[in-house]
């Protein structure tokens, strides 16, 4: 009996010691405030029109979701339509149709690599209310059929964009891609920085001028604005900080240092779901370039952001892209972003792409509906909240012990505390009895579901040493039946598929919300993660 005494005493001292001690007013790792509709998307230059619809036809399954995402972070996504193929769209000002686009499948079988827009394309930009945008101009293709087309769509683009709808704009998807391009090089081997700094300057100077003739408010109010120069990042090609110092930014116009991030490549050897996507040490060293360059880069006091992002280049691959796995590898990628100073994420969507958030219109390959991976653009948006109403920092929690399948952020609104988040990543697959792949601890169906125990110690004091105290915490789960689910998913109870009520929310009987964790005297606060979910603390003060 004593043994057992002394063997719950000994119990007890590790959980008390393995508590995570969390600070009432940011830490220092915590990154500077988010921006707001840091939620935000991409869309495939060539998919946008189904993405949005027309003037007569709108796509309002689309705008329900985003409406979603919108009112959890006090203001709407921006849409980023861009892309491979906004460099190879080129423009027939006689064309009928929106776009007409031929596919090439030794080049890429995800998309047309031969586009010509009328225009009838910039119909899309009137079809979704309050939403603004950023319209991507065509670098990659040269010579006079690429001037032809930069001063035939500028005039189309800043009057579609009028009324509020202009966030900013773009020339070139990837330039540094440019030289090497899988779907063909554009530029010669010897094309460097210097080089495309000269490209860039002469061409956004035409725009400038367009811009200035056709809708001279967009220069008096101030919009005229670039993301730039929206860089893939690949090693041995143009370097975006030797960029930036030959000049990029001369006639002050580039409003944010824009790079994009795959985590990896869809048919790349040794790609696993919980090797690379459920996998937080994956996670940052993905995001570690950007960290650096965001560094080199502090003194312009430009934001770094991200104008394109997804999981796997290449558009996804089938049974990881699109499973509950990345919809948690969303989550953990997002808010590792937000902690490490990435000040605003555009996840990137295109028609039949595995990773996509939704599909807008059926295919012969895809079904239309909400996909996994919005759950979690549900979850991060919920976790920072309405950004119009404060400031939000995110602080990434050191947890002890294993710090590769599970990650854990504290938001913080106007310096002091207010969610935490936890991310159960290890891998639980409900469809397969034996682990999905070599690196994987998926559980068998019988098995029962591995539950984690999260303890932090909340703070009871401020700084100044006055009590402070956490009346309540309430949870919002993040849940699938396993990290291989690719239906079944909610979020606080909520599903968001188009057939319940398309894309809006509906609240489900069958899940169990409202849970309020137990606070102890001194602080202390437990919660179970079950394998492959995630969970938010929203403290009450």
């Amino acid at each position: 009996m004593l043994a057992l005494l002394v063997l719950s005493v000994s119990l007890l001292l590790d959980a008390v010691r393995a508590a995570v001690p969390l600070s009432l007013n940011p830490p220092p790792n915590a990154g500077p405030p988010v921006l707001a509709s840091f939620v935000s998307f991409s869309i495939e230059f060539a998919s946008f029109p189904d993405f949005a619809g027309n003037s007569s036809r709108p796509n309002n399954f689309s705008y329900h979701l985003l409406s979603n995402l919108g009112r959890l972070q006090g203001s709407h996504p921006i849409i980023r339509v861009g892309g491979n193929t906004q460099d190879y769209a080129t423009f027939n000002a006689s064309q009928e149709v929106a776009l007409v686009g031929s596919y090439d499948f030794a080049r890429s079988r995800d998309y047309p690599t031969t586009i010509s827009i009328g225009p009838a394309y910039f119909e899309s930009y009137s079809t979704w209310p309050n939403m603004t945008y950023i319209h991507g101009f065509n670098l990659g293709t040269n010579g006079s059929l690429g001037h032809d087309t930069l001063v035939g769509t500028v005039p189309l683009a800043c009057e579609a964009l009028s009324d509020g709808r202009l966030a900013y704009w773009q020339l070139g998807n990837e330039p540094d891609l440019y030289k090497t391009s899988a779907q063909g090089p554009v530029r010669p081997p010897s094309w460097n920085e210097t080089d495309y700094v000269q490209e860039w300057l002469n061409k956004t100077r035409t725009v400038r001028q367009l811009v200035q003739e056709h809708c001279p408010d967009v220069i008096s109010q101030g919009q005229f604005q670039f993301y730039a120069p929206s860089f893939a990042g690949t090693a041995n090609n143009l370097d975006l900080v030797t960029t930036w110092v030959a000049g990029l930014d001369a006639d002050v116009d580039i409003a944010f240092i824009d790079s994009h991030n795959y985590i990896g490549g869809a048919t790349q050897p040794g790609v696993t779901l919980q090797g690379t996507l459920m996998n937080h040490t994956s996670t940052v060293q993905s995001v570690v370039k950007h960290v650096n360059e965001s560094s080199l880069l502090a003194d312009t006091g430009i934001p770094y952001i991200l104008g394109e992002a997804n999981s796997l280049y290449n558009e996804g691959a089938p049974g990881l892209s699109n499973s509950f796995g990345a919809a948690l590898w969303g989550a953990d990628f997002n808010l590792y972003c937000a902690a490490t100073g990435i000040r605003r994420v555009h996840m990137h969507q295109g028609i039949n792409y595995r990773y996509a958030s939704w599909q807008p219109v059926q295919t012969v390959n895809e079904t239309w509906g909400t996909k996994a991976p919005y759950y979690g653009n549900v979850m991060v948006a919920t976790f920072l909240g309405d950004l119009t109403q404060g400031n939000v920092s995110i602080s990434d929690i050191e947890l002890d012990g294993d710090s590769v399948y599970q990650s854990a952020y504290g938001a913080y609104v106007d310096g002091r505390l207010e969610r935490v988040a936890v991310i159960q990543m290890h891998a639980y697959n409900y469809t397969v009895t034996a682990p999905a792949d070599a690196t994987a601890t998926a559980t068998a169906t019988a098995s029962p579901r591995p539950n984690e125990t999260f303890s932090f110690q909340l703070p009871t004091k401020t700084a100044q040493g006055q009590a402070a105290s956490i009346k309540t915490v309430q949870v919002q789960r993040l849940t699938a039946n396993g990290s291989d689910a690719i239906t079944g998913i909610t979020f606080d109870g909520y599903s968001y598929n188009y057939e319940l009520d398309g894309g809006r929310p509906v609240l489900l009987r069958n899940v169990t919300r409202g849970e309020v964790l137990q606070v102890s005297a001194d602080g202390m606060v437990a919660v179970e993660v079950p394998w492959s979910s995630a969970a938010i603390l929203n403290l009450q003060w």
